[in-house]
């Protein structure tokens, strides 16, 4: 199950409204903060399909980028100094979004055969890794205020929570529910 969870994330088309503005999203291959699962698929795939999984990854960090940009509405003086920042917390997010495809490599793997161990080690670590989003999201709060006017610093996590936010109900859609080896015998 785990296994089509990168085809499906590849091509997704988001149609929903990011800001107030009304920002519609309708590209093709929006693959949000997906590098951790093109990453995944990478080592899955053969090499050929490798070099499209990384223009696929490539392109979809930068529809990500558009998008951001379209609902931040900068200045030119503020972009100046936005992205560079944005660039360095995209880098720290995507390093957690690697942790987690880890995890969900692990889990793909042993999800019906979890043993109550294995099941709360499995936990600890999601937790662990929303705490890490949340920790990674806190510190670079006054780094955004530094340079941007509350109500853009707040603009820019509402869309950047939102396109997560998107992504990780296509996860929890795409992986199945913890089962013991009894409960899969039982199915």
């Amino acid at each position: 199950m785990i296994g089509g969870l990168t085809n499906r994330f590849s091509s997704i088309s988001i149609q929903r409204s990011i800001a107030d503005g009304g920002i519609a999203m309708k590209p093709k291959h929006v693959v949000i903060t997906l590098a951790a699962i093109v990453c995944w698929a990478l080592t899955l795939a053969p090499a050929s399909a490798q070099s499209q999984k990384q223009l696929d990854l490539e392109a979809a960090k930068a529809q990500r980028k558009a998008i951001v940009g379209q609902g931040m509405n900068l200045t030119a003086d503020e972009g100046g100094k936005f992205w560079p920042l944005y660039d360095e917390y995209e880098g720290k997010m995507d390093k957690i979004e690697l942790r987690h495809l880890h995890e969900l490599q692990s889990f793909a793997k042993h999800y019906n055969t979890l043993t109550d161990d294995d099941a709360a080690k499995k936990l600890d670590e999601v937790m662990a890794i929303q705490e890490a989003r949340l920790d990674t999201q806190k510190a670079y709060i006054p780094k955004f205020r530094a340079i941007l006017s509350s109500i853009k610093v707040t603009r820019f996590f509402q869309i950047d929570n939102k396109l997560r936010a998107m992504v990780q109900c296509d996860i929890a859609n795409a992986v199945p529910l913890a089962a013991s080896p009894e409960e899969q015998s039982q199915q």
